[in-house]
């Protein structure tokens, strides 16, 4: 168990399992940019058939997300962790041989079980490593992995695939995911908590979900559902817009944004409360998507990058980092499992609803109703902010 005062975040396997975790979401956003270009480029689809390859993706990720938590508890985190990254490993590389469009629907739909897992286990990892009292900023610190990932990935995918080629691609992730998994073997874990009872291979619904963390994972959907406005269809909107140059700085400006404030509003959330992150947040966040909504030129729209980065950065890691504090220290891969599936819904349902409202209305519509559903979150915040408050206290308690 951690020791009573110990507050030091940047720990040994701290610095191993982000690094780990930088290199699966810098395969997952590099290919998330670079694959559809490959499946209409080199293997000649559309870009209907193109879209399935992220769409297969999710899929297994949201089917396999609410088993994750137990199999975690039978099999040991670590252990999993090492294993789903074998395997998100031998997919990437077969990326190098496999060529039929079905078999790579297949592939992406395999690594898309790995990929499930894998964050589960690193994101339950992180919250087990991260001392009480600071897990706000810890959190926060370890989120930040995944924003550099944001920009890093599709930055080095293009660049490879514009002066290289896809399998040079395909290879330099083979290498980066290799090493990702090399730190996450050397790293210790043996002192962290663990399941008080030895556990069978049943699902229960409490095998599934962590009952206490799902208003919080209920309201992060909600986020996501918003969230995929940007994630989904940020990059044909800037077409239309005519601001393609600009395009690749909006996300270079929106993972900017939030690991320049990840320390202070990690910091504030540990100091002042949840509540005076989220509630800020989902309003940066919501004036982001309106400045969206009516963008005309490449000043507003890295205003708009600001405020979406600054807002969802600061929810985003708030709510992971309330839904954890829900329950106990032995819970956590639950409550960290509760919190993705019903984020990863979020963001295929918001991709999907989104999706049918640019086709009849356009795409600003789609930017105002994202706002629209972050203005009902943040009414739903406010009412339940006392049970939610009570959460990060009841978490403090139970580490002692």
């Amino acid at each position: 168990m951690q020791q009573e005062g110990n507050t030091k975040i940047w720990t040994k396997r701290f610095i191993s399992l982000f690094f780990t975790n930088i290199s699966v979401f810098f395969v997952f956003y590099g290919l998330v940019t670079t694959l559809p270009l490959y499946a209409i480029g080199e293997l000649h689809q559309t870009d209907k058939e193109a879209g399935l390859l992220l769409s297969g993706f999710l899929l297994s990720a949201i089917i396999v997300r609410p088993f994750s938590g137990k199999l975690l508890d039978v099999f040991g985190k670590k252990k999993l962790l090492v294993i789903s990254i074998i395997g998100y490993f031998l997919c990437t590389v077969l990326y190098l041989f496999i060529h039929p469009f079905g078999l790579l629907l297949g592939l992406r739909f395999i690594q898309g079980i790995f990929f499930s897992i894998i964050t589960t286990a690193a994101g339950s990892l992180a919250a087990d490593i991260v001392p009480a009292n600071r897990k706000g900023a810890g959190l926060g610190y370890f989120t930040m992995s995944t924003n550099l990932a944001v920009v890093i990935g599709p930055f080095i995918g293009l660049l490879l695939i514009q002066y290289s080629s896809f399998n040079v691609l395909f290879i330099v992730m083979s290498i980066c995911i290799l090493v990702g998994g090399i730190l996450a073997v050397t790293m210790k874990t043996d002192d962290l908590p663990k399941p008080e009872h030895q556990s069978k291979l049943t699902f229960k619904f409490n095998d599934l979900f962590e009952r206490r963390a799902l208003p919080v994972a209920a309201i992060a959907s909600l986020v996501a559902f918003s969230y995929a406005s940007v994630l989904s269809f940020l990059s044909v909107y800037a077409q239309q817009k005519d601001l393609m140059d600009v395009a690749s700085l909006f996300y270079a400006v929106f993972a900017a944004a939030m690991l320049i404030t990840r320390p202070y509003t990690g910091k504030l959330y540990d100091t002042k409360g949840p509540q005076f992150v989220i509630l800020p947040g989902i309003l940066f966040f919501a004036i982001g998507l309106v400045m969206l909504a009516f963008v005309s030129g490449p000043t507003l729209f890295l205003c708009a990058a600001i405020f979406v980065g600054i807002g969802y950065g600061a929810v985003n890691t708030s709510l992971q980092a309330l839904a954890v504090q829900s329950t106990s220290h032995t819970r956590s891969g639950y409550a960290t499992a509760t919190y993705f599936t019903m984020f990863d819904m979020g963001i295929a349902l918001g991709s999907y609803i989104l999706g049918m409202v640019a086709v009849q209305a356009g795409y600003g519509s789609v930017y105002l109703i994202g706002a629209g559903i972050l203005v009902v979150v943040f009414i739903i915040y406010l009412a339940r902010l006392t049970s939610f408050s009570g959460q990060t206290s009841a978490e403090k308690s139970n580490s002692v």
